[in-house]
């Protein structure tokens, strides 16, 4: 049983709430996806508090931590000070900062804020560029049949991304693309349910391949060779967002290693878990 401590942290909007996994001198933060999402998804991801504590934590609007009704505070700068507030809390010095999909976004944009307090940096399946994604996403919607596309396209003018038919249509891409476990953890469907939509449709748009809310134009691909502590880029080969795009980033970051994980995609750690978790081990311990 790893030793855990709970605790919150009150930040621009109310209450945050974390978990303290296992004991060491070091610590390695995780940042789950959405955005909106839940840290229940990462508990593959766990068990690397194993001589290190992880700290895992529910973005404000998240799963436990309060739901603030203010979406004008669904916004990535708001997001960051969150994060370093936490910091601050656990008194967090020369940490390892995990960040997933939406998560590794906001890893970016602190690591561009507060390099100094950083050890390294682990960017899991996410982007520097919204419009490369837009393209990626465009092409691998192309290889679906024609009839699902127009559903979705269909679906998403009229505002109705909530009813069957389209949850039917997206479900087919999202278990090429996102999980290829059948069936899907239990973790990956209770994150699902719990997802906040206020927080995803603000800052991502209507579903995964409808791109339109206020993060839609994010784009740091200028600013990554900024980054200079050391950095692993991993991302599943049929990844929603695509090796290309982690490709992009390795190719900004100076230094930086790229592991792309056979046979997976947007959920490598739950798809091979044992691989993920040495290649993120292999790396902690090199750094």
């Amino acid at each position: 049983m790893t030793h855990e401590m709970r605790g919150k942290v009150q930040v621009e909007g109310g209450v945050v709430r974390y978990r303290v996994l296992g004991h060491g001198e070091r610590a390695l933060v995780l940042l789950h996806g959405g955005p909106g999402g839940t840290s229940l998804y990462l508990k593959p991801l766990e068990r690397l508090a194993d001589g290190r504590r992880v700290v895992t934590y529910d973005q404000l609007g998240c799963g436990v931590s309060d739901h603030p009704e203010d979406r004008s505070l669904w916004r990535v700068d708001r997001f960051v000070e969150e994060l370093e507030a936490l910091r601050a809390k656990l008194r967090l010095d020369g940490f390892d900062l995990l960040g997933h999909s939406w998560g590794g976004m906001l890893a970016v944009d602190y690591a561009l804020a507060y390099q100094h307090n950083l050890r390294s940096l682990i960017l899991a399946s996410t982007i520097a560029d919204a419009r490369l994604l837009k393209r990626e996403m465009a092409r691998l919607l192309s290889s679906f049949p024609r009839e699902l596309q127009e559903t979705l396209r269909r679906q998403e003018e009229a505002g109705t991304t909530d009813s069957q038919e389209y949850r039917d249509a997206i479900e087919e891409v999202y278990r090429v693309h996102l999980c290829r476990v059948d069936p899907w953890p239990a973790e990956v469907v209770q994150s699902f349910e719990q997802l906040a939509l206020d927080v995803y449709v603000t800052m991502w748009g209507p579903s995964e391949f409808a791109f339109t809310g206020n993060l839609s134009g994010w784009s740091r691909v200028d600013r990554l060779p900024e980054i200079k502590v050391p950095t692993l880029i991993t991302v599943g080969e049929f990844d929603e967002l695509t090796p290309r795009c982690s490709e992009q980033i390795h190719e900004c970051i100076p230094d930086s290693r790229l592991v792309v994980l056979e046979n997976c995609s947007h959920l490598a750690f739950h798809e091979n878990p044992q691989r993920y978790l040495a290649t993120v081990e292999d790396f902690l311990c090199s750094v």
